[in-house]
């Protein structure tokens, strides 16, 4: 069996860096394969705006409205030409301040799932939801829009695979971010976290109602957050993928010399989060730290400019992820944390061939 099925990780993940301008800006992908994206999370650098998360499955009237993931803000109309167009290796902005304006600096993280077309939908039966969804059966990326009921709820994920990570955002309230992680905890379906705030792991059965994941569907309970009677829902899903993506959890040492995290890859971008306490989410990533250590870090839930804190240094190299500080937020002594991460390459290609180190 080959190490891994993705030799070009650029196919369905890649990241753009950009500087806004006064009018309409072309971002051009600069990976090894065009990206037609279906998701893109995009990051204001140099100025406090929020992160700005669109996609493919929520177009209104040509439009592809953001959701803030630093803030519970209901889905923004206000905000609907931030993303103006999706190009097939790459996508456009205007001036809004969250993906453009004149003389910022942005990142953006784009995700490929199913070019925007819909691979199942169905209305609401018995406690099943309404739900419509695109998936990248390759990547194991699936978005998925549902229509709550406001009691035990299933939702189907066509079982396509089993999520190791999921987030959920309700669109017409102004409800926080839910995420579930497979190594939340020993028992991950009975926990979760808040994607816009830095609180810990939290226990709440109206959640997930406590029953395991599966890749046919998944329990929602009562919790508003996601599953409001006739509320409207975005959820993202991954699962992992040997030399692509990768989701797991540490323990922190609060030593410069921290723990190694192996991935199987050369990382492109990891966000991490102390679950056992209250702290923020990191993101670092390979385009706006293209050498070792890395040193820029930007916060899923803050609309903070970049931070460079000494203390919060990482190493990417080819085969994971080394800990270079002892900043509270990715390695305090026994601290416990999860992980999400994507690659840049494979440590080694499905033709047996390594990759190189940074």
């Amino acid at each position: 069996m080959a190490y891994t099925t993705i030799d070009d990780p650029s196919q369905y993940f890649q990241i753009a860096t950009w500087t806004g301008s006064s009018g309409t800006d072309t971002i051009t992908f600069g990976g090894n394969s065009d990206l037609q994206l279906d998701f893109l999370w995009t990051k204001c650098r140099s100025n406090s705006h929020s992160n700005a998360l669109m996609d493919t499955q929520r177009i209104t009237s040509g439009d592809y409205l953001p959701v803030f993931s630093d803030t519970s803000d209901v889905e923004q109309t206000v905000y609907d030409s931030e993303l103006q167009s999706i190009l097939s290796d790459g996508f456009t902005v205007g001036t809004q301040p969250h993906a453009g304006g004149d003389g910022k600096t942005y990142v953006g993280f784009a995700w490929k799932a199913n070019g925007g077309t819909s691979n199942a939908s169905a209305s609401e039966s018995g406690s099943n939801l309404a739900y419509n969804f695109q998936v990248n059966t390759t990547s194991k990326f699936m978005i998925n829009k549902y229509t709550g009921r406001g009691s035990s709820s299933t939702l189907n994920l066509g079982n396509q695979f089993t999520p190791a990570w999921m987030i959920f955002k309700n669109l017409d309230q102004a409800d926080n971010w839910v995420v579930y992680h497979h190594k939340n905890t020993s028992n991950p379906h009975t926990d979760h976290l808040h994607l816009d705030t830095n609180a810990a792991t939290s226990d709440d059965e109206q959640m997930f109602e406590d029953v395991v994941f599966a890749a046919d569907e998944i329990n929602l309970g009562t919790n508003h957050e996601v599953n409001a009677d006739a509320e409207e829902y975005i959820s993202y899903a991954w699962a992992e993928v040997q030399g692509f993506s990768k989701f797991g959890g540490y323990i922190g040492n609060n030593n410069a010399d921290g723990p190694f995290i192996y991935t199987g890859f050369k990382p492109a971008w990891v966000m991490f989060k102390r679950t056992d306490t209250a702290d923020l989410w990191y993101m670092k990533d390979n385009a706006t730290n293209p050498s070792n250590p890395a040193i820029n870090t930007l916060f899923a839930d803050l609309d903070n400019t970049t931070n460079t804190n000494s203390n919060a240094y990482v190493d990417f190299v080819s085969n994971g992820i080394k800990i270079r500080g002892n900043d509270a937020g990715i390695n305090a002594s026994s601290g416990d944390y999860v992980y999400m991460a994507f690659a840049e390459h494979p440590f080694v290609s499905s033709e047996g061939v390594p990759t190189t180190a940074r």
